[in-house]
């Protein structure tokens, strides 16, 4: 289905994906009380119900033997993440994690040429590194009056590790298009990785969380809870794997950046107040970045 994408919409694509993602985190937020592996284990699966209907569409719905350890490994890089991240969401700093973060799409770019799926050239490392300063200025202004502190230590590390985690994931979608082991459909592929991440991190939820707390859920906690399944999940890995087609790991990634972006522009509509001159530096280098993003995608593929 990404047969005949352009670069430019791809780039498109994933500016709606740093939308839909950024908007996500209050929702998240206000269901912070429900066990975190169970709840993203379901969000899960309603995403995959969601897809359901366009993956059956391709003649390659049914995947191969071959292709399952792949999808088993996308879907192992997407439970590892978010197991890392609640984890030290607990045993680190909120800045902590927003600078390592900053990281991923830099680790995806090294991936990458570990997997022969990026080029080494300057320009994209560019980008990257002016889109990661201006992250890292966001994540500085936000911790700014919140007693934020920068420090590494075993959460950190472990959050480190969701992050290499999450950048792996692009690029082995990368590598599975290009040696021809996975299908041409974004939701073929979204659907099984995201079911089988769903297994996986349903199953650590089994292990560790009192699932029994899921009794306690209200309706809008479940209308929420659909929300996020259909809309920053589904909606969100469809166009992650879609724009994978055309643009490198490292391109794809960048995205991230601009998430702290619309996380201030809802601050700035909430509070006002609280976004002062401190956020423009970071804020203009992201927008920088993103625009060259965009003015790359205009070039032929």
């Amino acid at each position: 289905m990404s047969q005949g994408l352009s670069p430019l919409s791809a780039h498109l694509g994933m500016l709606l994906w740093a939308v839909l993602v950024g908007l996500s985190f209050p929702a998240v937020r206000v269901m912070s009380e429900l066990p975190p592996f169970s709840l993203t284990s379901l969000r899960f699966f309603i995403a995959c119900g969601g897809l359901w209907w366009l993956a059956r569409r391709s003649t390659e719905h049914c995947p191969s033997w071959r292709q399952l350890p792949l999808y088993g490994l996308m879907g192992l890089c997407l439970a590892g993440f978010f197991a890392a991240m609640f984890w030290a969401a607990y045993h680190a700093t909120a800045l902590s994690m927003a600078t390592l973060f900053v990281t991923v799409p830099l680790l995806a770019f090294l991936l990458g040429l570990g997997f022969g799926v990026e080029r080494l050239a300057w320009r994209l490392p560019a980008i990257l590194a002016l889109g990661a300063t201006g992250a890292l200025g966001l994540a500085f202004a936000q911790a700014v009056g919140q007693g934020g502190r920068l420090q590494f230590g075993f959460g950190e590390a472990v959050f480190f590790l969701g992050c290499l985690s999450t950048a792996l994931y692009p690029v082995l979608s990368k590598w599975g298009l290009a040696t021809g082991r996975l299908p041409a459909s974004a939701a073929v592929r979204t659907f099984w990785s995201l079911g089988l991440g769903a297994v996986l991190i349903g199953l650590l939820g089994l292990a560790v969380e009192p699932v029994g707390r899921l009794a306690t859920m209200t309706g809008p906690d479940l209308l929420l809870l659909v929300y996020l399944g259909l809309f920053s999940t589904s909606l969100t890995f469809w166009l992650l794997q879609r724009a994978t087609a055309v643009l490198t790991p490292g391109a794809v990634t960048a995205y991230s950046y601009l998430v702290p972006f619309v996380s201030m522009l809802l601050l700035f509509a909430r509070q006002p107040e609280r976004v002062g001159w401190i956020w423009l530096p970071g804020s203009l280098l992201v927008i920088m970045a993103i625009m060259l993003l965009l003015r790359n995608g205009r070039a032929p593929a």
